[in-house]
């Protein structure tokens, strides 16, 4: 019996590993029961039959709306940010062919945050429909920049655009930061909701304010990366072998690297400057599943939930009755991670 299954469409088709699916399905429903757990547990512990029970719309009317109004749409919030910014690093380490590369990294997710703060303290007023708008223009902005920067006559060495990436990831961080600090007439609440978005929170989300917000963004976003991942496979063989065999290789990047902005600063514009899981979940999902991105986008989008997941809910429950922000666990986590990929990748 062969280890493949094969999903056809009118126009798209999908091949998976049958270790590959099984890794999926086990990522599914650990990010399932993590769900559960994450709903039950804070100041007030609430058993997992009894959030299940919430989540169906029964059991005890206070633990309901505990569970249901209060905890939900941040446990849902979570999942969605970390979903996105795991598939955003998927794709830049696969168009960039670097394994250092995440969207933090390299600083569009610091565009991003500029963005997202400008909106922040100028724009408060407005809808926050309107936010990820801003969000996802600073990272295009900041995707430009660096891609400026970092070209030279023979093209983009990876190195080089890592490099150039970092360098800008830290100016865009330290005048986000002296925006912040100079803004005028900026009330004492407007700035302390902007360090907080710059540390990575999503303490105080909403169903209508958020999880509607960043939810149509994802809907769209994420199945165009799984239909375009098979790009990433033929570029991994280089430019003119991925010519070769018939791929708009210009073209198909430039869609990919759309995609993966807009993830980034979709993510951002809700979740904040969370760092490292787009370069983490990627990883992870390899061990998992092998190289071939057809199995990579969807494991990432599952592993970069669950870490955010456990990273938040650390954040909540470690230092009860203060609320850490999640990134803070993201930092924790991922800067020996890096530290890690930098060491195993130093003779590359």
């Amino acid at each position: 019996m062969s280890n493949w299954l094969n999903f056809r469409g009118r126009k798209h088709s999908f091949q998976f590993h049958r270790r590959t699916l099984v890794a999926i399905l086990l990522l599914a429903a650990a990010n399932v029961v993590a769900l559960v757990v994450c709903a039950g547990l804070g100041s007030t512990t609430i058993s997992p039959i009894e959030v299940v029970r919430s989540l169906f719309g029964g059991g005890d009317p206070s633990h309901a709306m505990i569970v249901v109004s209060l905890r939900l749409p941040r446990v849902v919030i979570a999942m969605l940010v970390g979903s996105a910014l795991a598939v955003s690093g998927a794709l830049l380490q696969g168009i960039v062919r670097n394994p250092l590369t995440s969207p933090d990294v390299i600083g569009i997710s610091g565009g991003a945050s500029l963005g997202t703060i400008v909106f922040i303290l100028y724009f408060s007023g407005v809808s926050i429909r309107f936010m990820p708008i801003w969000s996802i223009g600073g990272a295009f902005a900041a995707a430009v920049l660096i891609y400026v920067f970092a070209y030279r006559r023979g093209g983009i060495t990876p190195l080089r655009l890592v490099l150039i990436g970092i360098g800008m990831a830290t100016a865009l961080t330290a005048f986000t930061y002296m925006l912040i600090l100079t803004a005028p007439f900026t009330p004492s609440a407007v700035a302390v909701k902007a360090f907080t978005f710059m540390t990575g929170s999503i303490y105080g989300v909403s169903w209508d304010r958020d999880v509607l917000t960043l939810l149509p963004w994802l809907v769209v976003l994420l199945p165009v990366a799984l239909v375009y991942a098979r790009h990433l496979n033929v570029q991994e063989l280089g430019d003119e072998v991925a010519a070769s065999v018939g791929s708009a290789v210009h073209k198909k990047r430039t869609m990919l690297l759309f995609v993966s902005v807009a993830l980034a600063g979709s993510a951002v514009a809700i979740g904040g400057a969370i760092n490292f899981i787009g370069l983490m979940a990627p990883h992870i999902a390899r061990r998992l599943v092998g190289p071939a991105y057809g199995g990579v986008i969807p494991a990432s989008a599952l592993v970069g939930s669950l870490v955010l997941l456990l990273s938040d809910l650390a954040a909540r429950i470690a230092f009860i009755p203060l609320d850490i922000p999640a990134g803070v666990f993201t930092a924790a986590v991922g800067a020996p991670f890096f530290l890690y990929l930098l060491y195993r990748h130093r003779k590359a």
